[in-house]
């Protein structure tokens, strides 16, 4: 059952069409690109954005935009290429950007309060923005696959957006997978594939069966344990790739017991990250301390701190928590935590179950409980105190986007629900600040803040995995940011 929602025809039709099979980890009910959280379609190659990253030198390049200019960081003029086509053939033009880009503020509170917009104005194919205020990032903003152009004239945005990538969408079921064929009149040069088959299968160990099988030719996050299996086998590549990404603990600042920061030192304290990394992650990973890789720019360099079950007792003990009777209490009450993880990223539930098993020999019960989408269950409820969660800190080469998200007041991934008016002081600062030197700076101090307060815990930077037949499977590029996948320049043999 498990595999057979990867099933495809695709050996009935291979003799005729170039057709891969891909199957990613995060299944979606929606292709709706403005708030889809999966960003399934800019994976997909159906949408594009007007700026990209260029993941080697770190820094935005244009897309479906050519050039920009906002030398005062609040007026901005941007021009657009003359030669895109929305997959239902109409014309790219900058009244139909200005209307995508209006569809997404009013869709997502996350991009309004991202992107600071005051007004746009559409003359041909330039555009004219002014934001809120002075947002020197505002450009890089526009990276967001949640802010991908799209032809809002169209009636069923939610099953089937017409954006201007090389492949348009022919079916989708929910949950399950999309149909995609090659747009001939793509700008960028039509794809060499003539069908693409996107799946969803949230099972690491049914992906890597598939794989196995050959029934998909491209898996993404396979089972880690299978690793060598796979790596044994001839036909298949296996790709390693450290990524911006870093698992952390996510703490409820609401919730009491949190809210005490010796408490969230000690619960920081038992997370054995080495074991964690060696163990579950098979050393696919590397040890976090803060939320960016250590070679990013903006990184702080951390003092090494003591960890381990007599460092969590101490802190507790401060909060004049004592063990009576195998319970770690307090006036009577045991302490306990409601700890969230979901299975679509397999290693965070076995990162629970570790945390649960070290806090049990301090006197701590710990309930892990499974949900299915993280950010809709965190967002909407507030009965846990933890959860694993893994985050993309850096996808746009800057640490803006992650300290915004995360730990402004108004940030879309703010689920700790952190209002510290020192840390927002610095994050505002940041948004205006043009010197790449000067905002490194600020990271480093809103990161250190994170750290000092231990608002979230950090666990490790993740590798990206990725598998697929190298007997087939022409030009795959397993990015950093996680962001480009179905491109017009993938092939078979």
């Amino acid at each position: 059952m498990l595999l057979s929602g990867c099933m495809n025809n695709s050996s009935v039709t291979e003799e005729e069409d170039k057709h891969i099979h891909f199957l990613y980890n995060f299944s979606t009910n929606s292709l709706d690109p403005h708030v889809d959280s999966s960003y399934v379609p800019l994976r997909a190659g159906i949408t594009e954005t007007l700026i990209r990253l260029d993941e080697e030198k770190l820094s935005i390049e244009p897309w479906l935009a050519e050039s920009w200019e906002g030398e005062d960081g609040q007026n901005w003029m941007i021009k657009l290429r003359k030669d895109v086509k929305f997959q239902n053939g109409k014309v790219m033009d900058a009244e139909a950007v200005k209307m995508s880009l209006e569809r997404a503020v009013k869709e997502n509170v996350a991009i309004q309060n991202a992107l600071k917009i005051e007004r746009i104005e559409a003359d041909g194919y330039t555009l004219r923005i002014k934001t809120t205020e002075q947002f020197p990032e505002f450009i890089s903003e526009l990276v967001n696959p949640n802010v991908a152009i799209i032809d809002v004239t169209e009636t069923d945005i939610v099953n089937k957006p017409i954006g201007t990538g090389p492949f348009k969408l022919t079916s989708f079921v929910p949950g399950s997978k999309l149909e995609l064929e090659r747009f001939d009149e793509y700008w960028d040069g039509a794809s060499k594939l003539d069908q693409v088959t996107f799946s969803f299968n949230e099972d690491a160990n049914a992906r890597t069966l598939a794989l196995k099988s050959g029934q998909v030719d491209i898996v993404y996050r396979p089972e880690v344990e299978s690793l060598d299996m796979l790596q044994e086998d001839e036909a298949i590549e296996v790709e390693s790739t450290s990524t911006f990404r870093v698992h952390q603990f996510t703490m409820n600042l609401q919730r009491e017991s949190i809210q005490d920061v010796n408490v969230r030192r000690a619960i920081d304290a038992l997370i054995d990250r080495q074991k964690i990394v060696e163990k579950i992650l098979l050393n696919h990973a590397e040890v976090a301390v803060g939320p960016f890789l250590p070679s990013l720019p903006f990184a702080p360099t951390y003092d090494s701190q003591p960890s381990g079950e007599d460092v969590a007792i101490e802190y507790l003990g401060k909060k004049g928590y004592t063990m009576m009777d195998g319970k770690m209490q307090k006036n009577g009450e045991p302490l306990t935590f409601t700890l969230l993880t979901y299975p679509a990223r397999a290693d965070l539930p076995l990162i629970a179950q570790v945390f649960q098993s070290d806090a049990k020999q301090i006197g701590i019960d710990v309930e892990i409980r499974q949900i299915e989408t993280p950010e809709e269950y965190m967002a909407s409820n507030r009965d846990w105190d933890l959860a694993t969660y893994s985050n993309l800190t850096a996808p746009r080469g800057d640490a803006g986007y992650y300290l915004n998200a995360t730990y402004h007041p108004t940030g879309a991934l703010n689920f700790s629900k952190a209002d510290e008016p020192e840390l927002t002081a610095i994050i505002d600062k940041l948004n205006q600040t043009v010197n790449q030197e000067d905002r490194a700076i600020l990271a480093e101090q809103a990161a250190d803040y994170v750290y000092e307060n231990m608002i979230n815990s950090f666990v490790l930077h993740p590798s990206t995995i990725v598998a697929y037949n190298k007997n087939k499977v022409i030009n795959w590029v397993t990015t950093k940011s996680e962001y480009y996948m179905i491109t017009n320049q993938l092939d078979v043999k």
